[in-house]
């Protein structure tokens, strides 16, 4: 089975704009951006002509040998079976990182031959920049950034019936009980898998669980070879490290990074360049606190408090050895990671709405969390994020009383309702928030 993935959308509008620059596809390992770049060429054009600098490193000459975008197609046209014709042909260049000359030639297609579709990828992209000191065209260039599979994606593929609902709500009341248990249902098999494809597919095809943990066990182990491939050596040892203790990071109840958790005695300074990797490979985001939520929330960034999470709930659920099963018992006793979890989906949930922006953290001290804090237009709205039906704590009261903002959120399991400022918004319907949020603003202003 195939999972209709939002990009498309965004892939054929780029197609029919004018003024149009090649794309540039960034985003984690594994996540689909070949098939998605593939199936938009198999749909919206006649021929596709895919180069992989990765399988082909011959490809790399045709680049170094001249800029002219004239030249180069002359030289590509060797390296395929289909035509490469202006306007019917979807040019595709995979793991653009391995060649620094092509990604510098998208400038010169924008320059000289806009005229072709051109789409580059490059899944360690931002680790081959930093790393080689290689450089992006800067304004040459459209960055689009791909997400795993959303639970919005996920839901339209498993339960068209109930997203259907879901989609075309108008307001903000009460779901009917029917759609309310689906959707609670189809989220928790979603926690499971993950949004990896490969295991969004083995889960709804009905493989077994053991196919899903073994396709997620198999990514992990890809990560794994990425860090041996890619890293400086003596960055190696430091991201695995890192990377293996997100999920006692995430265990605490107080879910700030703390280096000690890493190795007994570990510095900052020792671990910074093994974070950046990791954040450049997209495998985590790294949240930081604000000290206030003042306009913009950048200039209250405290650096040296953040929390960080996996790119993915699936690969975190398997990082940590949590079993399925366990998951969808209301009476696991796992409540720290519960939460965690909760945490990891919702940010998941935020980010492919947030045009690559981060959002940031508020905890003035230990008696005090709200989990996310995001500039929506001129407003910032605290998200407290809650597991299942438990809404107890004063944090977001804390947080009201002190800065009384136009709008809150909580998330959890309680059903969809508005009351005097505070939006309950089930944790299923997260992707689906911002158009809460701009109905709420527009009847706030």
């Amino acid at each position: 089975m195939e999972i209709e993935r939002d990009i498309i959308k965004a892939f054929k509008a780029w197609k029919e704009e004018n003024g149009r620059k090649p794309i540039l596809l960034k985003g984690a390992r594994q996540i689909g951006k070949t098939w998605a770049m593939e199936t938009f060429g198999r749909e919206c054009f006649k021929y596709c002509a895919k180069f992989d600098f990765d399988r082909q490193p011959e490809l790399k000459s045709v680049f170094q040998i001249s800029k002219s975008p004239q030249r180069i197609l002359k030289e590509l046209a060797l390296y395929t079976d289909v035509p490469i014709i202006a306007g019917k042909t979807l040019i595709i260049f995979d793991e653009i990182q391995e060649c620094e000359e092509a990604l510098n030639s998208l400038k010169y297609f924008y320059e000289d031959a806009p005229e072709y579709h051109v789409i580059a990828a490059g899944s360690l992209l931002g680790v081959a920049v930093r790393r080689r000191s290689m450089t992006v065209p800067v304004g040459k260039v459209r960055i689009m950034r791909m997400y795993p599979i959303t639970f919005r994606e996920f839901l339209r593929a498993s339960d068209r019936k109930t997203y259907d609902f879901v989609d075309d709500l108008q307001g903000i009341q009460h779901l009917p009980e029917i759609i309310f248990n689906k959707l609670k249902t189809e989220y928790r098999r979603y926690l499971v898998c993950g949004g990896m494809p490969e295991a969004v597919i083995s889960l709804l095809g009905n493989q077994g669980m053991a196919t899903v943990e073994n396709v997620l066990q198999d990514i992990l182990e890809l990560y794994e070879l990425d860090f041996a491939k890619y890293a400086e050596s003596k960055d190696i040892p430091r991201i695995h490290a890192l990377w293996h203790s997100l999920p006692a990071q995430l265990a605490k109840e107080n879910r700030k990074f703390v280096y000690k958790v890493v190795k007994p005695g570990a510095r900052s300074k020792d671990y910074e360049d093994a974070l950046m990797w990791l954040e450049d490979a997209g495998m985590i985001y790294r949240i930081f606190n604000i000290t206030k939520p003042g306009l913009p929330l950048s200039a209250y960034e405290d650096i040296s408090a953040f929390k960080v999470y996996a790119c993915d709930c699936g690969l975190l659920r398997r990082l940590a050895h949590l079993p399925a099963q366990v998951m969808l018992d209301y009476n696991a006793n796992y409540t720290e990671f519960k939460g965690s979890m909760a945490e990891n989906a919702i940010l998941q949930s935020l980010m492919p709405m947030l045009n690559g922006d981060i959002p940031h953290y508020w905890s003035p001290d230990s008696r005090a969390e709200i989990e996310f804090v995001l500039q929506h237009e001129a407003d910032i709205i605290p998200l407290e994020v809650k597991a299942e039906n438990c809404v107890s704590g004063r944090s977001l009261s804390v947080y009201n009383e002190r800065f009384h903002p136009r709008l809150r959120i909580r998330f959890s399991f309680l059903n969809l309702q508005y009351n005097e400022g505070l939006l309950s918004c089930p944790s299923p319907l997260a992707d689906w928030s911002f158009k809460f949020m701009d109905k709420l603003q527009q009847e706030l202003r």
